[in-house]
């Protein structure tokens, strides 16, 4: 009877959070796109791995709340609700490291709130584990042009199009880029050399 009820609190929360989460907000900045749910949330997961996913509900779901936050003018309380969510899905990958989604949800929660050391180490461990997973593809472009790689933001374009079954999120990415090259006229015109000190290389470009 507990695991049915684990099982049935992670779909619970799971679904609610996939439905609050629906749709880009247009006050947002990039992504368009929101962090994807487990792979199979009404699994019947047990011990770590269920708590793995619990956690990553609760972190999923006060992201939701964090854009709601963030559509009514709110960044304060939306920057408290990216920290708890960072908070949850952080735990979630400590009780499985394999989780890439969790490290996903970690990445896009620490990029929120600023920290791009984090979050571009999220990314790079989600990808490690998943080298095709499009989401984090697309979060770790959208997180190169955040902080001026424009370069490195292609690269992550051109392997979300090589994969062929990730149009959605590719299309997301060209149309950030697009919209970084309409803001900075002067470096689309010229060859992308940018570097930044907390944007390391793609590590993941061996395990394609």
């Amino acid at each position: 009877m507990r695991s049915l009820a684990i099982v049935l609190a992670i779909s619970l929360a799971a679904g609610a959070a996939h439905a609050s989460l629906g749709g880009g907000s247009k006050s947002e900045p990039p992504p368009a796109s929101n962090p994807s749910m487990p792979s199979n949330p009404d699994s019947k997961a047990t011990g770590a791995r269920a708590d793995a996913e619990r956690t990553y509900a609760l972190a999923y779901d006060e992201i939701a709340k964090a854009k709601k936050d963030l559509d009514a003018g709110k960044t304060k309380n939306a920057q408290k609700k990216f920290k708890k969510a960072l908070d949850y899905a952080e735990n979630s990958t400590q009780l499985d490291a394999t989780y890439y989604e969790a490290w996903n949800l970690v990445g896009y929660s620490a990029r929120k709130l600023g920290d791009y050391d984090k979050a571009f180490a999220a990314y790079g461990k989600c990808l490690t584990i998943n080298p095709v997973y499009a989401p984090a593809r697309e979060y770790l472009g959208e997180a190169y042009l955040e902080k001026g790689n424009l370069e490195k933001a292609h690269e992550q374009l051109v392997r979300l199009e090589a994969t062929g079954d990730s149009d959605e999120e590719a299309s997301r990415l060209l149309a950030a880029i697009e919209a970084y090259k309409k803001a900075h006229p002067e470096t689309a015109a010229a060859p992308t050399t940018t570097t930044t000190a907390s944007a390391p290389s793609d590590s993941t470009s061996g395990n394609r």
